[in-house]
């Protein structure tokens, strides 16, 4: 039971979004940059690394419904999107976002975490300097949406698989600024 009265039937961030507006256009437009504006990471590598964040946040909701939308972006490849999840040092993707996904796991844990050799060992597989702004970027935003959507207790269906993935078609293929249309309402 939420912590405050949300509306109801409105699963995760969609809530908080529906209950204050004015708040939820500048997070879902930082949402639209961070993980689906052009950039030399794909979208599905960005997606990964908001959905490791979430999971060693143990946000269920972002965790399950970012790992739909990086499956979609991936060609529904839900298996690389769990790989690099829950053991990305010996997932099938490359070097470079390997170190990415390191530095991301120090900042979930506070950003002073991240080290000089973690950022060189990035370098070194090729990240560029705009490459780990925004993985930096996308795991501190994913630390506020993560504890955005678990400290207010919000409704989290833990028994729809297929709503997520409606969700993460949603959010792959049409993006973040658009408020969640029937998906989110039939929860």
């Amino acid at each position: 039971m939420p912590h405050i009265a949300l509306p109801e039937g409105l699963p995760g961030i969609t809530s908080g979004f529906a209950f204050r507006p004015e708040t939820a256009m500048p997070l879902r437009e930082l949402a639209e940059i961070l993980l689906r504006s052009p950039g030399s990471l794909s979208s599905a590598e960005r997606e990964m690394i908001a959905t490791f964040v979430s999971t060693r946040n143990d946000c269920y909701f972002c965790q399950t419904s970012h790992s739909a939308a990086a499956a979609h972006h991936a060609g529904g490849n839900y298996e690389l999107v769990d790989a690099v999840r829950f053991d990305y040092p010996n997932a099938p993707v490359s070097a470079k976002l390997k170190t990415l996904l390191a530095i991301a796991g120090k900042v979930q844990q506070g950003g002073k975490n991240v080290t000089s050799e973690d950022i060189l060992r990035a370098r070194q597989e090729g990240a560029t300097d705009l490459e780990i702004h925004d993985t930096v970027l996308v795991a501190a935003a994913f630390c506020m949406y993560n504890r955005y959507v678990d400290g207010l207790a919000t409704y989290t269906p833990m028994d729809n698989p297929a709503l997520y993935d409606e969700m993460g078609a949603r959010m792959a293929h049409e993006g973040y600024t658009k408020p969640a249309g029937n998906a989110a309402a039939r929860a």
